[in-house]
């Protein structure tokens, strides 16, 4: 007879494995699947002293269908990707890429000039560079050292 170790949490390790792949799954690079079809832009959102930059990935989009508006510290970014399907005797193996309207609205983590707004652009990347207000940049306190 073999003696076996008690381990009372094994069924825990499990479900947490299982859950740990539930979650990757969910947050992989395709999390359209999960959301319907839907699709978001992946937004970076960095800031400097004077300025926040938003940039969004929106590949494929003509610029006339992206509107961009700002209120109350939330920047929102709207727009259209249209299906380009020319179905001509193809049949179709494969679609990863995204279509359809999108929403995305982020709130910018300091108050900005909302006339001196600017926005740009280029290789599928939008870029948006808010300039900070006055009261909003950082003073420098110099700290004495005796």
């Amino acid at each position: 007879m073999a003696l076996i170790p008690w381990r009372p949490f094994r069924e825990l390790d499990t479900l947490r494995r299982e859950m740990d792949r539930l979650w990757d799954r969910f947050f992989s690079e395709r999390p359209l699947e999960w959301l319907g079809g839907q699709w978001t832009p992946s937004l970076d959102v960095s800031e400097t002293k004077d300025k926040v930059v938003v940039k969004a990935e929106i590949p494929g989009i003509d610029p006339k269908d992206i509107d961009v508006s700002l209120s109350n510290g939330v920047l929102t970014i709207k727009g259209e990707k249209k299906q380009e399907r020319e179905e001509k005797d193809e049949n179709y193996h494969l679609v990863e890429r995204s279509y359809g309207s999108f929403s995305r609205a982020v709130r910018l983590p300091a108050e900005v000039q909302e006339d001196k707004v600017k926005a740009s652009y280029k290789d599928g990347v939008l870029k948006i560079t808010l300039p900070k207000t006055e009261r909003a940049k950082e003073k420098e306190i110099k700290i004495e050292v005796q």
